[in-house]
Parts: structure tokens; C-alpha cells; sequence
């Protein structure tokens, strides 16, 4: 009954677009099942679960006037799928899941184009576009806006003359130790007000100034309006004791915040709507004219076929090769210091996947303790990335929480480590990557991905170092690292480079 709604000239594209979109969903079944898993079971990207229905409201929208429109398959729509595809493959060398994902939702847009070409493209292009906010981004933002949120807390603490101390995410004052943790760094309502403000601008305003002076305003009146959230916490804790602030923060975080935040900023945006509600959803003309670039529905649709496969080919090709580890790898002996004894609170690093691990504390005559592990990889894919979420210096799933960047010893960026008591410890980390001793993960991801890319070396290492501050902190590892050689001669033992 439905079929025979549609009319005539639409079904083969609406097939083929069909047919591709299935044929994405099977080939990258991993990352699809991923992202709505996230979708599913993370509160950051809960709201991602209503885009796939906007998305279907809108072209319901544009159906009556969509409709006599023909659609016609176009290359360049293929050549679209073959970016979405090297997107996709960076991730994947890169170990990075959002580019994968980024990928995914790439080529089922690409598809669109493909399929139904340059006339639908237009016609729908603000349904085709929205559809990126499926991607789950935003974590990626945590520690900025951590830091971000423990600024304007430390400005508003001051300007409520609230004596208080700011050491990173933590905040002490005369009642209470606070940590602006990752909860608390806003990311859940910015991301979702992103997809809500895109969506009102779009359809609330026609001027593009004011819709992106909309979602700018809008995302920057959720940053101030979580820290004035986080302030408020801190100020009830000060005020009325902490159990009133950890009762009432639950309420406005998980009820009312969010939803007191759109209502003020439609509210304050209101008076500059310059969108009627009777206006069309699209405006057709001159789309019924002829466009190049068209081709064979049969053909188009088989080269489709190819661009979809091309990159995970090439990944299995390239991505499944292995280095040669040694088959123990062990921590050098360093003169002036002794192997032996455990971390108390306990501390260890996490590199999952990896193919060895081993962690020793070293102790001086001094009485100094160092943490060191040592990761080697015989090659990296996902699930076993020398650098990723979860893994290095603090493992999420336990107890040691980052609290902020505190200078760099030999390069690498010193990180300052908290634990509940509190317990603080400095924590830096190497990496070898196809030959090359980097500190930025960032830099250790594109080496990463140069040689699954280019067939480099896929052997990877990871060399972490950390101590308690009050166990000597900086000082102490600067030192066993002078004694050690350096981190390169340590990190080395992993790979038996030299």
C-alpha cells in the first residue's frame, strides 16, 4: 500500500539508495553497532536516539514538494563515497573511533547523492546535513571544558568573596574539597544543545547571520549557565552543608537544568525569529532543469558498490600486518635505585591489547619511589591503540582521576594525578611509533597512522613514568630517568631496536 504511493520515477532511485545504505550498514557493521550502543547507553549522546526521527520529519516535510522532482543517479555522489571512505580509513589506521563513525554517517550521506543526485541533494539538504549530529562527538572536549568550568567557578567563588583554592578540576574551600570531574565538565548538555540549536536555527530563522549567531549564543549561554550550576553547588555546600548541594545538584542536573537553559535562550531569541511558520520547508525552483555529471542507474550503483568497499579492503590489506617483539620484555637495572615494593593507594597503568606489559617501582636511597611501565604492541588496531581513551597514566575505570598539566621533564607533558585523601602524584608518558619517540599522543596518533597507512613499522611502545608529589613528584622521575639513560633507551627494551 505504501509502495504504490510512491510514484513511479522515485522507486529505483529510492531502491538503490535503500540497497546502499544496507550494503554501509553490513560492511561497517562494527562501527553501526557502536555508535548506537552510545546512542543507547551513554548520557552524552542519549539525545542522538530522536535524530534519526527529525531526520524523517523534515523530508516529510519537503515530500509534496519533492515529489515531481526525478531523481538520477550521479558520480559525483561516488566520488563523495570515496572521501567518505578515506575518511573512514584514517580512523581506522589512526585507531580513532569518531573518524570511523564520522565515515560511516559520511558515506550514508554520500549515498543520498549517489542514488537520487543533484536535484534531491538541493531539495534536501538541510535533512542530509543535520544527519552529522549522529555522530557521537563531544568527549573529546571533556578537559577543556573541565578546565573552562573551574575557571568561571574560581571567578564566581571570588566574587562571592568565597575563600577557596584552585589546584586544576580541584577546588577546596573552607567546607568541602571539590572536583569538577568529567560530569560536571557540561559536555552532555553542550552536545545536545548543538543538535537542538542547529535544528531551531534552521527552522526559525532565514537569515544565516542570525542562525549562526544563534547556535553560538546558544552554546555559549550553556558553558556559563553549567558553571554557574557547578558555582551553585559549591555556594549550597558552603551555605547549608554539603548533602543539601549533592541533593540538589542531582535535581537541576538531571531534571530542570537543561531544559531552563533552552527555554531562556528561545525565549531571549524570540524577538528576532524572521521565520514564519507558513513559510515552505524548501523552496524547488529551478531544480527541475538539467544537471551534468549523471549517469547509468546499473552502472552508478556498481561503482557505488566499489567505493564502499575500497577502504576496508585496503585497511584489511595494509592494517593486518605484524611486527616481531622480543619475547621478554623486562625494565632496565638503573644504578642508585632499587626494584621492589607496591604503590600505596595503588596505581597502575592500562594499555589494553597490549602484547606486553610489565610495572615495577624503583626506590632510591633517598627513600624516593618511581612507577614505571612499559608497553609493546606487535601491532595496533582497535581495541589495542598505544594511545586511547582508557589507556596510559590513568585508567578510567579506577581511582586515580587527572587534575591538570603541571610543566613537561624531557619533553613530555607532566600530568598531575588525584586520588581521594587527597593522594596527588606527576605521571609523563612516551611513545615509540614506527621508529619515531614521540610526547603528544596527538603526534604518536599520525605517526600511528602513517605506518599502517604506508607500510611502516606497526610496532608500537609506550614507557610511563609516575610518582607521588610527596614522594619526590617531578624531581624523583627527572632523576631516574637521568640514571635510566633516557626515555628513548628505555622504551627501546620494548621493540629491541637497538
Amino acid at each position: 500500500m505504501m509502495l504504490e504511493k510512491i510514484p513511479g520515477h522515485w522507486r529505483r532511485p529510492l531502491a538503490m539508495l535503500l540497497a546502499l545504505w544496507i550494503a554501509t550498514a553490513a560492511v561497517f557493521a562494527n562501527d553501526v553497532a557502536a555508535m548506537l550502543w552510545l546512542w543507547w547507553d551513554s548520557s552524552t549522546f542519549n539525545h542522538i536516539l530522536f535524530v534519526p526521527f527529525l531526520i524523517g520529519w523534515l523530508v516529510m516535510q519537503r515530500a509534496a514538494l519533492i515529489a515531481p522532482l526525478r531523481p538520477q543517479p550521479w558520480w559525483p555522489g561516488v566520488a563523495a563515497m570515496l572521501v567518505a571512505g578515506v575518511v573512514w580509513l584514517v580512523g581506522d589506521a589512526a585507531g580513532v573511533a569518531l573518524f570511523r563513525q564520522l565515515g560511516v554517517v559520511l558515506m550514508l550521506q554520500a549515498a543520498v547523492a549517489a542514488a537520487l543526485g543533484p536535484r534531491l541533494v538541493r531539495a534536501l539538504a538541510f535533512p542530509i546535513g543535520y544527519a552529522i549530529v549522529m555522530v557521537p562527538f563531544g568527549d573529546e572536549l571533556v578537559g577543556t571544558l573541565q578546565n573552562i568550568t573551574a575557571d568561571l567557578c574560581a571567578i564566581l567563588l571570588a566574587a562571592a568573596q568565597i575563600p577557596a583554592f584552585r589546584q586544576g578540576v580541584l577546588i577546596t574551600t573552607p567546607n568541602g574539597f571539590f572536583e569538577v570531574a568529567e560530569a560536571c565538565s557540561g559536555v552532555m548538555f553542550l552536545v545536545a544543545m548543538f543538535a537542538f540549536a542547529v535544528l531551531a536555527a534552521h527552522l526559525c530563522f532565514r537569515s544565516w547571520g542570525r542562525r549562526i549567531a544563534f547556535v553560538g549564543g546558544a552554546l555559549l549561554t550553556t558553558i556559563l549557565a553549567n558553571a554557574l550550576r557547578a558555582f551553585g553547588t559549591i555556594w549550597i555546600a558552603e551555605n547549608f552543608g554539603i548533602e543539601h548541594a549533592a541533593g540538589i545538584d542531582h535535581i537541576i542536573y538531571g531534571w530542570f537544568f537543561f531544559a531552563i537553559v533552552i527555554i531562556l535562550v528561545m525565549l531571549v531569541a524570540r524577538p528576532w525569529f524572521d521565520r514564519s511558520g507558513s513559510d515552505p520547508a524548501v523552496n524547488i525552483a529551478g531544480l527541475d532543469r538539467a544537471f551534468s555529471m549523471t549517469g547509468a542507474p546499473v552502472v552508478v550503483a556498481v561503482c557505488a558498490a566499489a567505493a564502499l568497499l575500497a577502504a576496508p579492503l585496503w585497511a584489511g590489506f595494509v592494517g593486518a600486518r605484524s611486527g616481531t617483539l622480543p619475547q621478554l620484555v623486562s625494565l632496565p637495572t638503573v644504578p642508585g635505585w632499587t626494584i621492589g615494593g607496591t604503590p600505596d593507594p595503588l596505581w597502575k597503568a592500562r594499555f589494553d591489547g597490549s602484547d606486553h606489559f610489565v610495572q615495577r617501582r624503583y626506590t632510591d636511597a633517598r627513600g624516593r619511589s618511581v612507577d614505571v611501565a612499559l608497553a609493546s604492541f606487535a601491532r595496533q588496531a582497535d581495541g589495542r591503540e598505544v594511545v586511547g581513551f582508557g589507556q596510559g597514566a590513568i585508567d578510567p575505570d579506577g581511582e586515580w582521576t587527572w587534575s591538570e598539566r603541571n610543566g613537561a621533564i624531557a619533553s613530555a607533558p607532566l600530568d598531575r594525578l588525584f586520588h581521594v585523601g587527597p593522594v596527588l602524584r606527576d605521571a609523563a608518558s612516551w611513545y615509540v611509533i614506527d621508529g619515531q619517540l614521540v610526547t603528544d599522543p596527538r603526534l604518536a596518533k599520525l605517526w600511528g597512522l602513517k605506518a599502517r597507512l604506508l607500510g611502516g613499522d606497526p610496532r608500537a611502545a609506550a614507557l610511563v613514568i609516575s610518582a607521588e608529589t610527596e614522594g619526590g613528584g617531578a624531581a624523583a622521575l627527572n632523576d631516574w630517568l637521568a640514571a635510566a639513560g633516557g626515555a628513548r633507551e628505555v622504551a627501546d627494551r620494548a621493540l629491541k631496536t637497538r
